[in-house]
């Protein structure tokens, strides 16, 4: 292997997953913090997103029927088209010309090319159509890409072995990476963390645990899309990502002070470092 490509993975990466909430909303300044990041060596950033409010908007404005099923979108062959085209088209676009209009490099590519993310169905077809989990990710092509200075844009389309394409929560994609990548996990989203109102005021969870996690689900104080962002977190962590965060991507100075090493988001953690509120 050429020498740089040893430097390079000896850096720490860190996983970024963007909210498809957020995407259109993010400030200049998440990008520029990317490329510092890039070019003072600091870490090698990789983008995983979503697209959800946009997939939303076209499904609506088609006519074509669509529904969530615990926090999965339920995806038919329709739906499948529609969140191929909004996520690997326009959105990954987006996002690639936003790193590359302040003269970073970025280079946009679906788990499907190179079957970078590869799938398995995740549950029954007919309750939640072509949905699928990550079972392997190729990170060749990932390394390659960061090799070469550039930032990995990756939209969580997954292929299987079959060829049949499938539809993953972005979330469980950014899980998958990061545990292939030996990163850090941040998920990049549109809320300061894990929030829960106690006593006529609303706190934000600075840890948590899966024991924590999974009762906070029961009792409905982590719902909807909540749902797969603290499991794949958790389940992340088990898997060996170094660490977990969720943090507000309109509040540079939180991904600032998380960056930093102080408190920010919340944390998913294992059970001997929880700090309970």
């Amino acid at each position: 292997m050429h020498p740089i490509g040893r430097e390079v993975r000896e850096l720490s990466n860190i996983v970024f997953k963007l909210g498809g909430s957020i995407i259109a909303e993010l400030p200049n300044s998440f990008y520029d913090m990317l490329v510092h990041l890039k070019r003072s060596g600091k870490c090698n950033p990789i983008i995983v997103h979503g697209g959800g409010p946009a997939i939303n908007k076209l499904l609506d404005h088609l006519k074509i029927e669509h529904e969530f099923v615990k926090g999965l979108r339920k995806t038919s062959k329709d739906v499948l088209e529609i969140a191929e085209m909004v996520m690997s088209g326009s959105i990954n676009k987006h996002i690639v010309t936003s790193i590359q209009t302040i003269d970073g490099k970025a280079i946009g590519l679906s788990g499907v090319d190179a079957a970078i993310l590869q799938a398995k169905p995740l549950g029954i077809q007919e309750e939640i159509g072509y949905v699928g989990e990550v079972e392997n990710v190729d990170t060749e092509w990932l390394h390659l890409i960061i090799q070469h200075g550039a930032i990995p844009v990756i939209s969580p389309i997954g292929l299987g072995s079959d060829g049949q394409h499938y539809n993953i929560n972005g979330d469980m994609a950014a899980a998958a990476v990061a545990e292939a990548m030996n990163a850090k996990l941040a998920f990049i989203s549109d809320i300061p963390g894990v929030k829960e109102e106690r006593a006529g005021r609303t706190i934000i969870h600075p840890s948590l645990t899966k024991e924590q996690t999974e009762t906070m689900i029961k009792t409905g104080i982590i719902h909807g899309g909540m749902i797969p962002k603290v499991q794949s977190a958790i389940k992340a962590v088990s898997g060996g990502v170094t660490e977990t965060v969720i943090l507000n991507g309109w509040e540079s100075k939180d991904i600032e002070a998380y960056l930093d090493g102080k408190q920010a988001g919340t944390k998913l953690i294992i059970e001997k470092e929880a700090n309970h509120v």
